[in-house]
């Protein structure tokens, strides 16, 4: 399978720009160590509260006017439901929605808002029922993560961490990106390596949702049960396995892939929302959480941490806070 391209994500970045945000490098004094800095990219500033839109629209955009007209098809916990629903809504497309009945009521309702038909089943058949739906009714299938329009959409991300580098004439050594089915770590290394050669880039996942951690350690893509990956508070990084396209990206562009806590979760959300002042859900907390937690023991001195995503229930996010 071919790796996503330069020209590719610069595309993606033509095509997105005016609808995704171009989210700053956010300077964190408050988090710094000794001999440490770090920077925040705030994705959970985006229309959708997540990343997630930078790779449903450039996916969505690309469509011929054949393919927009059968109407799209995406299953998802939550973050890329609301993007693929907010994307066809900008786009005039019919879109069907697949969510386990496991999702938060705040992402099942913002789905619905942006105009997408929800579907609601048992997480067993999240990722069966869209393939029926396609054969049923021909709508177009868009992955969360396993699609290079996808990886090279959430890519645009690892550009604007360059450039902004560049601008801030800031010598980033480290990135840290969460790690679910593998889109958005995939174009962040793409663009950054194929940017910033010298940057490294470590993924990050719930050590209870730890598939990537392992099959990055064994040097093949493993798949973790539904009931194990379901045990952490990260409900965006439950997936059980790294895509097949993602997991070649992994390979030829990440250079580590750790775990965090789900006590460190929980309390980065709460230090993102006292110190940072920023709404992080715990999926879009993990990075945060490496170097808060972990910081002293990673390489380099200069870190930028991905927060992927804010959407999260209010009641939540008042019981993490009372921590």
């Amino acid at each position: 399978m071919a790796l996503v391209t330069l020209d590719e994500l610069r595309e993606a970045q033509g095509r997105i720009a005016g609808v995704a945000v171009r989210t700053p490098l956010l300077p964190c004094p408050w988090a710094d160590l000794p001999g440490r800095s770090l920077h925040l990219k705030p994705e959970n500033l985006q229309p959708t509260g997540a990343f997630k839109i930078r790779g449903a629209y450039n996916r969505l955009a690309a469509l011929s006017a054949e393919e927009r007209a059968r109407g799209v098809v995406a299953q998802s916990s939550g973050n890329h439901a609301q993007a693929v629903a907010y994307a066809a809504r900008q786009l005039g497309i019919k879109a069907v929605i697949v969510m386990p009945d496991t999702s938060p009521e705040v992402k099942v309702e913002n789905t619905r808002s942006f105009g997408a038909e929800v579907i609601l089943v048992d997480m067993t058949q999240r990722d069966d029922l869209p393939r029926e739906l396609v054969e049923r009714h021909g709508y177009v299938w868009v992955p969360p993560y396993d699609d290079p329009y996808i990886i090279a959409g959430q890519g645009t991300a690892g550009l604007e961490i360059s450039d902004d580098a560049a601008t801030l004439d800031l010598d980033l050594q480290t990135v840290l990106v969460p790690v679910s089915g593998g889109g958005l770590i995939s174009g962040v290394a793409a663009a950054l390596k194929l940017t910033m050669p010298g940057v490294r880039v470590i993924g990050v996942e719930p050590a209870l949702a730890g598939d990537a951690a392992e099959s990055f350690r064994a040097g093949e893509r493993r798949a973790w049960a539904h009931a194990d990956t379901y045990r952490t508070i990260a409900d965006g990084l439950r997936t059980t396995s790294l895509g097949e396209l993602p997991w070649e990206h992994v390979q030829a562009y990440v250079d580590d892939i750790i775990t965090v806590s789900e006590e460190e979760i929980a309390q980065a959300v709460a230090v993102l929302a006292r110190r940072g002042r920023l709404v992080a859900e715990p999926s879009g907390a993990v990075a945060p959480a490496a170097y808060l937690f972990h910081g002293e023991k990673l390489p380099g001195s200069r870190f930028a941490a991905v927060v992927s995503g804010g959407n999260l229930d209010p009641a939540l996010l008042g019981r993490l806070l009372a921590l």
